[in-house]
Formats: C-alpha cells, sequence, structure tokens
C-alpha cells in the first residue's frame, strides 16, 4: 500500500516538500525499503528513507519523524492511507490566510476498497475557521486530531515539547496539539484534504511501550480502555503543566462523541460489551447522557443501523453535527 500512498504525495500540484519515511523494524522491512529506494531514483532529493535499528513503536516513532524531518510544518499519513489531489496547496494557503498557525485541523473522509467508495466523511465546520490560542481551541481540536492522516503542526513548536513520557499511549501527536495550541493559533479546512482506509486492523502492540497495553491485529476491551484513559491523562497532565483549563471540556467533548469508542467493541459478547461500558463510567463518561443513549442504542439497533444514521445526518448537514459547546472559532469574514 505504500506505492499508493507515495503516488498521492509527490504527484501533488504543491511541490515545497518532502517525504521521510521512518521503517520501524516491521517483517516488511526488505519490500518497504525496495520500494523507497525505487521511488527515491524517481523523485531524487524528495524522499529521504530511515531504518530504525529496533521497533520504537507509534508515538517514538513520531518523535523521531519529527526530530528527522527538516520543513516548516509536519504533516503526518498511515501508510495505508490516501493524500487528495490538491491537499498540500488546501492546506498550505488556509495555514498562509492567518497569524501563526501551529495547527491545521484537516477534514478526511474514509473509504473501503478504493476512494471511490467513501463510506463516512468527516468534516467538523461548514467553512474555513480560525481559533486563536487557548483552552477552548485546545478542547474542539484535541479528539478530531486522533486519526492520524492529514495531522499537521509547526515543527519547531513540536520540538519545544518533545518527551516519552507518554511513549505507548499512541497520542503523541494530541499531546504535542495541546501544548502547542496553548500559544499557536489554529485553522480548521472544511475541504478534504486525506482518505483513511476503513476497517484497517491496528498493529500495535510490537514496541517495548506497547506490550502489555495494545495486542498486534486486534482490539481488546482493555486495550480500548487504556486508549481512553491515556487521552484524559494527556489533558490533565497539559491542564496541570501549562495551566489551562481543558480537561473537564475535553471529557465533555469525548462523551458527547463517544459513539465510536463503543462501536469498536460492540461485536464482543453482551457481557464484555457491558463491562467495557461500566469501565468508560468509571473514566467519567457516564456524566453525559447522549454515551448512555449510544450504548443503548446500539443494543437495540445495531451498529450496521447506527451507522447508516450517522452518515444520513451528515450528509443532511453537509458536516459533523455540533454537540454541546463545541467552540467553533472564529470565521473572520
Amino acid at each position: 500500500m505504500l506505492p499508493a500512498l507515495l503516488d498521492s504525495v509527490l504527484t501533488q500540484s504543491f511541490t515545497d516538500f518532502e517525504v521521510v519515511v521512518n521503517e520501524d523494524d516491521s517483517p516488511e522491512r526488505q519490500l518497504i525499503r525496495e520500494v523507497a529506494e525505487r521511488y527515491s531514483a524517481l523523485y531524487p532529493n524528495q524522499i529521504r528513507y530511515f531504518e530504525n535499528e529496533k521497533n520504537l513503536g507509534y508515538d517514538a516513532n513520531l518523535r523521531s519523524l519529527i526530530e528527522r524531518a527538516k520543513g516548516e510544518y509536519c504533516l503526518f499519513m498511515g501508510n495505508d492511507d490516501l493524500m487528495c489531489p490538491g491537499a498540500l496547496q488546501t492546506i498550505s494557503e488556509a495555514i498562509s490566510r492567518h497569524p501563526k498557525v501551529g495547527v491545521f485541523l484537516r477534514s478526511f473522509a474514509a473509504f473501503e476498497g478504493t476512494p471511490q467508495n467513501i463510506v463516512q466523511t468527516f468534516k467538523y465546520f461548514d467553512k474555513e475557521l480560525f481559533f486563536p490560542a487557548g483552552a477552548r481551541t485546545i478542547s474542539t481540536f484535541y479528539k478530531r486530531s486522533v486519526v492520524i492522516p492529514g495531522v499537521t503542526f509547526h515543527r519547531e513548536a513540536a520540538l519545544k515539547f518533545a518527551t516519552d513520557k507518554f511513549d505507548g499511549t499512541l497520542l503523541y501527536q494530541i499531546y504535542l496539539i495541546a501544548n502547542i495550541l496553548v500559544e499557536w493559533n489554529g485553522v480548521f479546512s472544511p475541504v478534504i484534504v486525506t482518505w483513511y482506509r476503513n476497517g484497517g486492523t491496528p498493529d500495535f502492540g510490537n514496541s517495548a511501550s506497547e506490550k502489555g497495553t495494545f495486542v498486534p491485529q486486534t482490539r481488546t476491551p482493555d486495550s480500548s480502555v487504556s486508549f481512553m484513559r491515556g487521552m484524559l491523562e494527556i489533558a490533565q497532565y497539559v491542564e496541570n503543566t501549562r495551566h489551562v483549563e481543558i480537561y473537564r471540556s475535553i471529557l465533555k467533548d469525548l462523551s458527547n462523541y463517544s459513539y465510536p469508542i463503543l462501536f469498536f467493541q460492540a461485536d464482543k459478547p453482551l457481557g464484555v460489551f457491558f463491562k467495557y461500558y461500566m469501565s468508560l463510567i468509571k473514566l467519567g463518561f457516564g456524566r453525559q447522557l447522549l454515551f448512555h443513549v449510544y450504548f443503548f442504542s446500539i443494543l437495540l439497533f445495531g451498529t450496521r443501523r447506527m451507522e447508516k444514521m450517522i452518515a444520513w445526518i451528515k450528509r443532511r448537514l453537509g458536516h459533523t453535527p455540533n454537540i454541546g459547546s463545541v467552540y467553533a472559532g472564529d470565521d473572520r469574514q
């Protein structure tokens, strides 16, 4: 799948960029090396390829990519995702229209098989919006930056906050984004810039920091709970160290949009699913009524009907519905 990703990036109309590939000691190292060498020959001086001596894991590998990159901004892609035509131009122009942008919040679409088969879009607002630095912007960008394809932030700003404290959470990008947005502004674009391959099998749990929490090729209820606990622990840490009140608003936002969190474990036996539900309540999700509505709706209607209903609502609105008090920035128009 790497060739398709590289094709989608290297054929962009915007050309002022480099591609950095970190091979993280995977079983496919030889194949990935051959692909990287072939494309390096086709696009000289635009691709830099590295091989990690040991498996660093998601978070440390992300940190290594930031350190090795040379550009002003870093944009991340999963190796089985795709970049839309014109994506880099869209991102560059949106950033250039606003002052001191530290984070670009992207819109993306999920597909199955080919990009022509879009199953869901993730567009949070209906127009470009400027988000001034501060707690409200962090709370909006936080959960909406978990899915990696298209996540973009200022490299030098990110380097200031490098740490291995949260290695093994699979959440290094939101730790960085929360810190960057204390001082830097954000911008959102409604233009779909990346395609996310739906239904992929997670391959986390191979590095030393991830073993015991995540299991390769599957999502266990315990790993899902650990993932959500990590999101809240990072929010609490940033609140305490950067003196911004974000924890409660982030927990509320996660709860109001918790259907995907429940969806990942909805195929488990009822007893296991109910135990998972109770574990999330202990984390604080039960304080929002919608969390319980999602759970019982899944039991009553099943995930297939729920997915169709959510997709229909998004099509009718033209974007993801804003639930609760989601801060929508400033359109500056």
